[in-house]
């Protein structure tokens, strides 16, 4: 069972010291808790007119002016370093807001006047565990993630893909879906956030990039959400096979791939994985150093899922363990020989 109303864990100072030296931490606006003062909100519908669980908000005239210029500054700053000049023809579009999970977040549309071309970024709550899972993110896996923080606002860079529930209901069984491709980048997906410890990967809580190639269609899956870094209790809940919204994805990996292909791509993301671990290795050091003296989850969390761990690998260590960085520390270094 996953905990939904999960505990906001504050940035403590080694963190932040580690953001600074990353270039994670800027000196940009805290727009979150302004983003707040909304006077009303109508539901948000996508492009075919469905309703989804955002907010399109409306805020008072003096305060919707001065959001605007700080929201154009965090986007020139995700974008371009902040340079002056370049974001006086950016305008806010709209802003939504999403009153659900954790992080009650605020997607905000940035369109470009000359061209009218349109972006989008998100402002969320600081969360120590979530910034552990978009640190993570970059550093293991194939993906580059891009984030800044400062005080209590998280500022994260639009994800682009095709909605994890929406690529599995609408695309999955087209014909012209590979279907060995798609299903092998879902084994390897679901092995890179078991190894690092990223739960609650719902359909959800994904997309799937599609690249059109020489011959065939690439695939690749990233998360989107990483409320879930090394909080939950349970072992299976950071298995992303074992969720009912994943069961045609899972289905169709079992259907087309055999046990030693499988086993063939498990074992490819075993070793690309330590490959960047090796390449990134004292950034990762750094940052698993701190996250084994963070306060990240409950006790009685790192309890449980220790014995779980243990229970799964057919091991006796994690029991040792007495924090969730340290838990994860121990299961990185398992499963990629670090």
């Amino acid at each position: 069972m996953i905990s939904r109303l999960k505990t906001l864990y504050p940035v403590a100072g080694p963190l932040r010291q580690y953001l600074y030296h990353f270039d994670r931490q800027r000196e940009i606006p805290q727009v979150y808790d302004d983003l707040r003062r909304f006077s009303g909100a109508v539901p948000y519908e996508d492009p075919r007119g469905k309703e989804t669980l955002w907010m399109t908000v409306m805020y008072s005239p003096e305060v919707i002016a001065e959001l605007r210029p700080h929201l154009t500054k965090i986007y020139a700053e995700l974008k371009i370093g902040g340079a002056a000049g370049h974001h006086d023809h950016l305008i806010v579009d709209r802003i939504d807001f999403g009153d659900f999970g954790n992080s009650k977040p605020f997607r905000i549309r940035i369109t470009n006047l000359f061209n009218d071309n349109s972006d989008y970024f998100y402002v969320k709550q600081a969360d120590a565990s979530r910034i552990y899972g978009l640190e993570l993110e970059h550093i293991l896996s194939p993906n580059r993630i891009n984030y800044l923080v400062k005080g209590n606002t998280l500022i994260e860079e639009h994800i682009a893909g095709v909605p994890g529930d929406v690529f599995l209901k609408d695309f999955l069984h087209q014909p012209t879906v590979n279907k060995v491709r798609i299903a092998k980048e879902f084994t390897k997906f679901n092995e890179r956030c078991f190894i690092r410890l990223l739960g609650d990967m719902r359909s959800v809580n994904y997309v799937v990039e599609v690249t059109p190639d020489f011959e065939e269609v690439q695939y690749r899956v990233r998360p989107i959400d990483f409320d879930q870094q090394s909080y939950e209790r349970q072992g299976k809940i950071y298995l992303a096979y074992r969720f009912d919204s994943n069961r045609s994805i899972t289905k169709l990996a079992f259907d087309v791939l055999n046990r030693k292909t499988i086993d063939q791509y498990v074992a490819e993301e075993h070793s690309q994985m330590a490959q960047r671990a090796k390449v990134e290795s004292s950034r990762l050091k750094a940052l698993l150093g701190i996250m084994r003296r963070d306060e990240i989850a409950p006790v009685s969390h790192v309890t449980t899922l220790a014995h779980d761990l243990d229970r799964m690998h057919g091991t006796t260590g994690f029991g040792d363990c007495k924090t969730m960085g340290e838990l994860t520390a121990a299961h990185v270094s398992l499963m990629v020989g670090l």
